[in-house]
């Protein structure tokens, strides 16, 4: 089945825009639980990208020391446990480093039936699933999980990304030079080549705090045929005009990136 190229005009009608009638609530409250001691960054960058995409609430649950990093990046983050729209679980964790605790945590999340976005060291967990479920790998990722070399994923991204959405019943972003979604419903989405600059450590974690912020604002929608492989081919348009904007041409940090991500918003609204 061919894949269909998604753009800032389509990915428009996917950016929930808040009324003066909105709450924190209703614009919808993301929950996190990513980074570990060995990399607690990867939690700060994605909290990063989802705060500036655009959610009422954002509330982190991860490990105390990521917890104390990302209070100080940004004190609005909501430390304690509550009701939440959608989750966005593995950014920055080593399964084979994972705690009891931490799987605990990562296993209750998936039991609540929610979109959910899975990444790093969360996506072995993708049988688990209890909801609409968004897996983020990058080639070498998807490789292991479906037990076959990264240069033979790499060689038929598009193929390989198909396969593994049909095994796990899953949304598939496959992160790579041009980005590929597929659903085990048929939907086959491409996003096309972003700037080079962009293959810096973090980028993945900025791409999951954007993809969790929409699943989040867009929590009734993904539960529609193919509503969860377009809000994650909109955070991938999102991921790239942002990142393009940082580059200018040259290098960017990730944190630029996300500082960029309003206007990209903006962008893909005056495009619809």
């Amino acid at each position: 089945m061919p894949y269909t190229e998604w753009t800032p005009a389509d990915a428009a009608a996917w950016i929930a825009v808040p009324t003066a009638s909105d709450d924190k609530y209703s614009r919808g409250v993301l929950g996190v639980v990513t980074g570990s001691d060995r990399y607690p960054g990867a939690a700060v960058l994605g909290v990063e990208a989802a705060l500036h995409t655009g959610v009422g609430m954002l509330r982190y649950l991860g490990p105390e020391r990521a917890a104390d990093h990302v209070l100080r990046r940004r004190p609005e983050v909501v430390t304690a446990d509550g009701r939440v729209q959608a989750w966005l679980l593995g950014s920055g964790m080593d399964a084979a480093e994972r705690s009891a605790g931490t799987g605990e945590r990562l296993r209750g999340a998936l039991a609540q039936g929610l979109p959910t976005v899975l990444d790093a060291g969360a996506l072995d967990l993708v049988g688990e699933a209890s909801g609409p479920v968004v897996i983020t790998p990058h080639a070498g990722e998807l490789a292991r999980l479906l037990e076959v070399e990264r240069a033979t994923v790499e060689g038929d991204p598009d193929g390989w990304a198909a396969r593994a959405a049909e095994r796990f019943g899953a949304t598939v972003l496959l992160k790579g030079a041009g980005t590929r979604i597929a659903d085990a419903g048929g939907t086959r989405l491409a996003v096309g080549s972003g700037v080079g600059w962009t293959a810096t450590a973090g980028a993945g974690d900025a791409l999951g705090g954007i993809l969790g912020a929409l699943a989040a604002t867009n929590a009734a929608a993904v539960a529609a045929p193919g509503g969860l492989a377009r809000v994650a081919a909109t955070a991938s348009v999102l991921h790239g005009l942002a990142a393009a904007a940082a580059s200018g041409g040259g290098p960017f940090t990730v944190l630029e990136l996300s500082a960029r991500l309003p206007a990209a918003v903006v962008e893909v609204l005056s495009a619809g």
